[in-house]
């Protein structure tokens, strides 16, 4: 076998493949949402050989030599400008070309050195802006790369991680015994409660609260292996929208007056996005939208936005090179 031939053998175990029901059910919302930006979104999402990733170093396990290792490699610290809010204890480094660094084994008492992430992951963390001392709640928080994020750039009074979901919950312990000493992992405070439900069970208990929603998550949705499973999926997709506002409604709730939150989705889905955080802000008269556009501004070089979107929210779109997100952002405070 020539070289050329092993090349395309490989590049076809790395070429996942596409569940086409899901496909088109995208190409028929997002040509209408997106116009032709969708087709160049669709070309990355189609194509994980072209996905990049983003690799967040864990200031508990720290490692000179990791970090030299990444700038022989190419890698750039992906935070770099101006931002309203980025802390020196939170380094994350991403390079331009595609391709994957190896996943650290979780091994009981030992704690990673990184953590692999979508860059845009951490904005919402970024838009958040938590400072030392303050109470956190993070509504929906497995797998937990949001939550050791936030962990990097300060020391919350208390932070309370939760996750509904069983499964998800056991992933979400794991991930923060993986990269948060023991002293520390004593002040988290991990439940399994119904999101819908705390904001009645801990009112106006946090100074900030993220809300990284259950959403339709757009890439790994594309390449569903059961096409049953994916089917159901697109029918109860149009539930979501409902259970994201009743999640944010518990969020306020949960929120102390002047404290703010950050809705996250990882889709391109309009119902699940803005159309969400329009009927909260019409619905509720204690919140009132943030700007975030600074934050956007500042974030230009290393990611690509929907363009026309209001300033308290951004939409990371992936393209060639800069292949991150999906991811929705938006920032609002209770009055």
């Amino acid at each position: 076998m020539t070289s050329s031939q092993l090349e395309n053998k490989t590049k076809e175990k790395l070429q996942k493949k596409i569940c086409q029901v899901v496909l088109d059910h995208f190409e028929k919302q997002y040509m209408v949402e997106l116009g032709d930006t969708w087709t160049s979104v669709r070309d990355v999402l189609t194509y994980p050989l072209c996905w990049q990733y983003a690799i967040l170093m864990n200031k508990f396990s720290p490692s000179a030599e990791l970090e030299s290792t990444l700038l022989e490699k190419g890698c750039h610290p992906a935070f770099q400008g101006p931002l309203p809010y980025l802390p020196a204890s939170l380094k994350c480094y991403i390079r331009r070309t595609p391709g994957r660094f190896t996943a650290q084994k979780h091994q009981p008492g030992k704690l990673k050195e990184y953590y692999l992430l979508n860059a845009a992951s951490l904005l919402p963390v970024l838009a958040l802006e938590v400072k030392d001392g303050e109470d956190v709640l993070d509504l929906c928080a497995a797998p937990g790369g949001k939550s050791v994020a936030l962990l990097q750039c300060a020391y919350p009074g208390q932070f309370h991680c939760n996750e509904y979901d069983e499964l998800r919950s056991r992933w979400l312990k794991q991930t923060i015994e993986s990269f948060i000493p023991d002293p520390l992992v004593n002040l988290i405070k991990v439940s399994k409660l119904d999101g819908r439900q705390i904001g009645d069970l801990k009112s106006e208990s946090y100074d900030k609260v993220l809300v990284d929603a259950p959403c339709s998550n757009d890439r790994s949705w594309l390449f569903s292996s059961d096409i049953q499973q994916a089917t159901l999926r697109l029918i109860q997709r149009k539930e979501l929208s409902c259970l994201q506002f009743q999640l944010l409604r518990s969020a306020i709730k949960a929120l102390r007056p002047g404290g703010s939150l950050v809705y996250s989705t990882c889709t391109l889905s309009k119902a699940e996005n803005s159309d969400v955080i329009n009927l909260i802000l019409h619905s509720c008269s204690n919140v009132i939208p943030v700007d975030i556009s600074e934050m956007a501004k500042a974030l230009s070089q290393e990611f690509t936005f929907l363009t026309g979107t209001q300033q308290h929210e951004l939409l990371v779109l992936p393209e060639k090179g800069r292949a991150w997100g999906p991811m929705y952002v938006a920032k609002l405070k209770k009055i």
